[in-house]
């Protein structure tokens, strides 16, 4: 995993609803800020689609920011092409800009492993939190809550340490392009 206090590698991405331009530094003025490394059809993100709407609610109340980013290869998973992301977008409720890494180079910056990956910065773009959202996963009963995630946004915001034991996210791979897996998603 990466390591806590690393900065928030830069990103320039299209939003698949509006086709606006989304970077980093549009964040500029939030306390915090949620990357959210996400699909249209990954089971694991599908569990949580509600609650990521919710959160998403949530995070603008409280001036935190909060994006997502789908970097699967769109051509083997047609699934999760822009088009598809923008009506996923509108059917899940999503207010945060979901954006389309298209090259892969923005999950390569941040080594995103999976869909759902989390990663919270502070307000300096330092990473605060990279892990799971809570421990409810598909089909194992336990009730979605975003209880990992939200200590961390809660302490940071509060201005208290984030919880040392971040357990890592658990979904699907990130689809990469033949030939283009980086190697620490070999490990």
């Amino acid at each position: 995993m990466v390591p806590v206090g690393t900065p928030a590698p830069h990103f320039r991405l299209p939003e698949a609803a509006t086709g606006r331009i989304v970077a980093l530094t549009d964040f500029a003025a939030a306390p915090a800020l949620i990357v959210a490394f996400l699909c249209n059809h990954c089971p694991y993100v599908m569990h949580l689609k509600s609650a990521l709407a919710e959160l998403g609610r949530e995070c603008a109340r409280r001036g935190v920011a909060f994006v997502g980013i789908n970097s699967n290869d769109v051509t083997r998973h047609p699934e999760d092409r822009p088009e598809r992301m923008a009506e996923h977008t509108r059917t899940a409720g999503w207010t945060f800009p979901y954006l389309y890494d298209e090259s892969q180079e923005v999950a390569r910056a941040y080594r995103a492993a999976c869909t759902p990956d989390f990663f919270l910065f502070d307000r300096e773009r330092r990473l605060a939190y990279r892990g799971q959202f809570d421990e409810s996963r598909p089909g194992n009963g336990r009730p979605i809550t975003g209880a990992d995630l939200r200590t961390a946004v809660d302490g940071l915001l509060a201005g208290r340490p984030v919880p040392s034991r971040q357990l890592p996210s658990m979904g699907c791979n990130i689809k990469w392009k033949p030939g283009r897996e980086p190697e620490y998603a070999a490990s």
